[in-house]
């Protein structure tokens, strides 16, 4: 018995120091998760700015190392102590603090890779104007005015498949669902104006409420109507591609819609 007293006791000590690393780690990182969200959602709410945001989020990235250190403890001594309850928090801890240091290090990675450009756009050589938006955009960071040659050429590099569409059907046709597809993504339509064939749009990033404005150009050609679009961010230096991909997925979806209407192919654009 003394034998096995001798073993049990070194082991019960061993439960006993364990037992409170899981839960550590894993409140931690719960708090480290909420305070990542929270860095962004306050921005969209108005609590503070993109700058405090940031500095919030980088602090909860550290917390949230921290708290994946811990909870990598606590998996690696459950066993030890044969504390197996102890075992799931541990392991949960871990899971939600390496999820927290992630979705920014994969933010931060796309970064890198997207040119530092937040403007794109159909047509380079003649980008669509905004005239609603303007007064919107007063005060912010990015200015309304195209880059130029400079901007348009890491544009191509980066985004080929950004090109304009041409629908075989009048414009008044294609002005309709373009305005659907506006709304159904969820843009806050500032001006439609079919006599012009233009749209003019604010999209809202979901995270951290950042605006990107938009303008869809509609111009009559030889069989149809060639589609353009333009999406701009109001800040930042580089929209890690936000803006590309919302002008695929606009057009994609737009070509959806009139793929079930007679003589709506697309084809290329005729210059």
């Amino acid at each position: 018995m003394a034998d096995v007293r001798d073993v049990e006791e070194p082991r019960s000590r061993l439960r006993r120091a364990v037992c409170p690393v899981p839960r550590i780690g894993f409140v931690a990182a719960l708090l480290c998760a909420l305070l990542a969200i929270l860095s962004g959602l306050g921005h969209r709410w108005g609590w503070w700015d993109f700058g405090t945001g940031f500095l919030i989020l980088r602090w909860a990235v550290y917390g949230a190392l921290a708290a994946a250190a811990v909870s990598l403890l606590g998996v690696v001594l459950a066993p030890l102590g044969r504390s197996w309850g102890t075992f799931f928090p541990a392991f949960l801890g871990l899971i939600v603090a390496l999820a927290t240091v992630w979705v920014p290090w994969s933010q931060i990675q796309g970064a890198e890779a997207a040119p530092p450009i937040h403007d794109i756009t159909t047509d380079p050589a003649d980008p669509p104007r905004f005239s609603a938006i303007l007064p919107l955009r007063q005060g912010a960071p990015d200015p309304a005015t195209y880059g130029g040659p400079a901007v348009a050429a890491l544009q191509a590099k980066a985004y080929p498949g950004v090109q304009p569409a041409v629908f075989r059907l009048p414009l008044d046709d294609v002005f309709r669902q373009a305005l659907k597809v506006a709304h159904r993504m969820g843009w806050d339509v500032v001006a439609a104006v079919p006599a012009r064939g233009r749209i003019e749009a604010t999209a809202t990033t979901f995270w951290y409420g950042f605006k990107d404005d938009v303008v869809v150009r509609l111009t009559p050609v030889t069989g149809g109507t060639r589609v353009d679009l333009r999406s701009v961010s109001r800040v930042g230096r580089s929209d890690l591609g936000a803006n590309a991909r919302r002008i695929e997925g606009f057009l994609k979806q737009l070509r959806a819609r009139l793929a079930a209407t007679p003589g709506s192919p697309t084809r290329p654009p005729t210059g």
